[in-house]
């Protein structure tokens, strides 16, 4: 959500710090601010809207500080305005703080400090901290940090400087990502790595409950209660060019057209062809204990919430293993029942979503074993799993998921081979589905190759106000993901229904003026579907199909068609939600939507 950049060396911080907060846009916000620390000490500029604006407030600031902090806010707490925009500042205007989380008892503090004599300025839950550290300070600003954290309750990523102090960030994390980016001769904080890739890729991951004092020639770590912490240093493996828009026009059409490779990256050297298996070592369990599993379940948000579902239809089905979904905000707080021998996947592109990383915890209290699918490498629930399965899907910049979530799918679907190889399915059958795999990515180049088509179905249809997904079995979470994609980004209202339940409610809203797109694939409900579509049709409904290559009869039933070639049953998940990602993108761009940062939403939630 938030970001933050902290920059200290001996360049000019400005220019990086802005640059930095450009990486982060994808990320979502409302306001920007950047705070920098000079020899007329500290200098504060903040704006309503895009950096760019930002820039503006700036122009004619020639200021050579090569000290500061800046950040881009999602408002939780205040309007967006320029109040309320960080960096705060204590009433000396000696201190300034940026922060990404919550304070649950802000209210608490805020009456303190009021009848301390501290003048409140904001709306927000976080000026309370910097006037905390004010009132706390004697002299060392990691002490005073340190001390006003034992004072509050909830969540927060943290970067603090003052004019006090030249050459000095202090930054410390609970429960909100933050890395420290070591250089030579200067030294980054950010709550991303993508902010300081262009300046170094060895990073430390914070922990929770840890402070990093950082300086241009060194850094140290340390917890609340002041234990000296001795972090490994990581190295980022993907490059600058992975986050550059390489010739598309929008972030999202680029990541798209990248699901062949991300899937490529994804099963490579994870198929044993011989034995008909998936290999995946990262889980940390032995054959006898994958055997001994009675219960999985999976928890998430959002897309991932989709894949999951597909999980679910794939590892029960090969596997036989009872497996739940569960919204992760939901889990952690209905004391979940969580029995001997039960798995829980925490699946999640950020590896960083408050909700999710929540649920894992909760799970691992009740003790259940842990495993993580994400995406980013040295991400929070990535290190505090007892093991998991990297997605290998690279930086997703786009707001709304694309290749994530085709990656998620094509994990989960080599854990349910897997899995049945342990418990039912034969070699044969396992290398079946391998096979199928191994084509996926070529058969989405062919539909990818097709867009055409899609692009003018889009043409037709952007105007409408609302839209209907249906899908049956494993497609209907594909139905729901259509629809998420649709709401996203074009901002028209958009709903995903398993197609049976059309009659039970949803049907009353279809005539002329209401799109239907239906997947309506070769399988064992293909005649079930078939008959929905003739209701639709009945009431003046206009219907998209998503079919199967060679089914002429379809064409005869429909309005429009986009097809997609055959594979194995349980992969048509990977194909048929290829043509939803580009109705959903043609139609944004037609209306004139911000694709990459659709109002509201923010790339990875932080907070409840």
């Amino acid at each position: 959500m938030c970001g933050i950049v902290g920059y200290v060396g001996q360049k000019t911080a400005r220019p990086i710090l802005i640059s930095g907060l450009k990486r982060l846009e994808y990320r979502g916000y409302d306001s920007a601010g950047i705070a920098l620390v000079g020899a007329d000490g500290l200098m504060v500029s903040k704006s309503v809207g895009k950096i760019n604006q930002l820039e503006q407030v700036l122009e004619g600031n020639q200021s050579d500080a090569n000290h500061g902090i800046a950040h881009t806010r999602w408002a939780t707490h205040g309007e967006p305005n320029e109040t309320n925009a960080h960096p705060h500042t204590d009433n000396d205007s000696e201190i300034a703080l940026v922060h990404n989380g919550i304070i649950e008892n802000y209210r608490t503090l805020r009456e303190f400090l009021i009848r301390k004599g501290v003048r409140i300025g904001t709306d927000t839950d976080t000026e309370v901290l910097v006037h905390l550290i004010s009132m706390n300070y004697k002299d060392n600003l990691t002490d005073a940090v340190r001390d006003a954290l034992t004072q509050v309750d909830g969540t927060y990523g943290i970067a603090v400087v003052s004019s006090r102090h030249p050459g000095l960030i202090v930054a410390a994390r609970m429960g909100s990502p933050l890395v420290v980016g070591l250089g030579d001769g200067e030294n980054f904080v950010a709550s991303d790595v993508s902010a300081m890739l262009e300046h170094t890729n060895r990073v430390v991951y914070l922990e929770d409950g840890e402070i990093a004092t950082v300086t241009p020639e060194n850094y140290q770590v340390t917890t609340i209660q002041n234990v000296k912490i001795s972090p490994s240093i990581e190295e980022i493996g993907w490059s600058l060019d992975e986050i550059e828009k390489e010739g598309y026009d929008h972030f999202m059409l680029k990541e798209i057209h990248e699901q062949p490779n991300t899937l490529r990256n994804a099963i490579r050297g994870r198929l044993n062809h011989e034995e008909g298996m998936a290999r995946l070592n990262g889980l940390n369990l032995q054959y006898e204990e994958l055997r001994r599993i009675k219960r999985i379940i999976i928890t998430a948000c959002g897309t991932s919430w989709h894949s999951a579902l597909i999980g679910k239809y794939i590892i029960e089905e090969i596997s036989r293993i009872s497996t739940e979904v569960e919204y992760a905000s939901e889990f952690r707080y209905r004391s979940p029942i969580v029995e001997d021998n039960t798995v829980l996947f925490a699946v999640s592109q950020s590896g960083e979503t408050a909700d999710t990383l929540a649920a894992m915890r909760e799970a691992g209290n009740r003790g259940a074993t842990t495993l993580g699918l994400v995406n980013v490498v040295g991400s929070t629930i990535a290190r505090e799993s007892d093991g998991g399965v990297y997605l290998h899907a690279g930086p997703e910049i786009g707001v709304a998921s694309t290749k994530a979530f085709t990656a998620q799918v094509i994990v989960l679907s080599m854990i349910g081979n897997l899995l049945g190889r342990m418990r039912q399915t034969s070699v044969q059958q396992g290398q079946a589905m391998l096979q199928a795999l191994e084509q996926i990515p070529n058969q989405i180049e062919q539909i990818l190759a097709n867009e055409g088509p899609i692009r003018k179905i889009a043409e037709e249809y952007h105007k409408a106000n609302n839209f209907l997904y249906l899908g049956r079995g494993i497609n209907y979470p594909v139905a729901m993901e259509g629809a998420l994609k649709l709401k996203e980004i074009s901002y028209i209202h958009a709903e995903g229904y398993p197609a049976a339940e059309m009659k039970h409610g949803p049907i009353a809203l279809i005539d002329e003026n209401m799109p239907v797109v239906v997947i309506a694939l070769k399988d064992m409900v293909y005649d079930k579907v078939m008959s929905n579509i003739a209701e639709v049709r009945a009431r003046n409904g206009r219907v998209i199909a998503i079919a199967t290559e060679g089914d002429t009869e379809i064409a005869e039933r429909v309005n429009h068609v986009i097809y997609i070639p055959q594979t194995y049953r349980l992969l048509t998940p990977l194909l048929s939600v290829i043509p939803l990602q580009l109705l959903a993108y043609h139609i944004a761009v037609l209306r004139g939507c911000h694709v990459d940062q659709p109002r509201n939403l923010a790339k990875s939630v932080t907070v409840e």
